[in-house]
């Protein structure tokens, strides 16, 4: 995602832009323990394997698995090879944990028959950080056999899929109709934009890099063979940015990451880490 000349990478990183560059439309919490629950969703599907687990599920008869270019694509992504045989092996065990998975939203966080998570009027953050991997797999004919997973054995958590939708396809159709941009458009329009945010600092660190600094950032999850490289702009807990030049036009740009599941390394000679 860009806003102006700040591109912003992975979906945790980009939600929290949206709340914070549109504060009129967040849909995050504004209650400490609400904002934990948040967190620990968005955890739970990334880091907890849910979203691992829910990729392997995929069926194997699916027709774009025959496609070689989409199979490298996805080995690429996620380090595990997409062949057919090694798929249909998996999905015993990813089965099993994503059923575990609709237990525990069947049995615990929806158990009360609540419409949404934290009891709110519409989705809210909370649900979305929670549902994604779910609305995904119930939209992906035969990727959940009904003796294992459907809304015999899970109605609560179906019916939650369900008031989604209704709720996606209502906001879809009175939304404004979106701008297509071609490839080359989409850079010009960012190449000619301003900056989004002001240009943040680099903090204490552990990892003892200084800003202006090159360095190179890449996610440690899936995506490992993308590294982005660049001086480096700001650095926090939360976030390391870099900046960077355009290929076409060379116009300087700044790239955002969070700082969960991606690693940064000086560029160039060594950096002694501060622990």
């Amino acid at each position: 995602m860009s806003i102006g000349r700040d591109i912003y990478c992975d979906t945790r990183l980009i939600l929290e832009k949206l709340e914070a560059h549109f504060p009129d439309g967040a849909l995050g919490a504004t209650q400490p323990d609400q904002r934990a629950i948040e967190k620990l969703l968005e955890k739970w599907c990334i880091d907890g394997g849910i979203f691992n687990r829910a990729s392997q599920l995929i069926p194997p008869e699916m027709p774009l698995l025959n496609d070689l270019k989409f199979k490298k694509d996805r080995e690429d992504l996620s380090g595990r090879s997409w062949d057919k045989k090694n798929i249909t092996e998996m999905r015993p065990e990813a089965i099993s944990h994503i059923r575990d998975a609709f237990d525990f939203l069947e049995t615990g966080l929806l158990a009360d028959d609540r419409e949404w998570i934290l009891r709110t009027e519409k989705p809210s953050l909370a649900d979305i950080e929670a549902i994604w991997p779910f609305h995904w797999l119930t939209g992906l004919k035969g990727a959940l056999p009904p003796s294992f997973v459907s809304s015999k054995q899970f109605p609560k958590v179906f019916a939650w899929i369900d008031r989604f939708n209704k709720v996606i396809a209502s906001t879809r159709a009175s939304a404004p109709k979106p701008t297509i941009l071609k490839g080359a458009d989409a850079v010009k329009h960012v190449t000619h934009a301003e900056f989004s945010e002001p240009e943040g600092q680099v903090v204490d660190d552990p990892l003892g890099l200084e800003k202006g600094q090159d360095v190179e950032v890449w996610p440690i999850d899936s995506g490992f063979k993308n590294h982005d490289r660049g001086a480096l702009s700001a650095l926090s807990s939360r976030e390391v940015v870099i900046v960077t030049q355009t290929k076409i036009g060379g116009k300087e740009v700044r790239i955002h990451h969070p700082r969960t599941n991606f690693r940064i390394r000086a560029v160039g000679g060594s950096t002694e880490p501060k622990l």
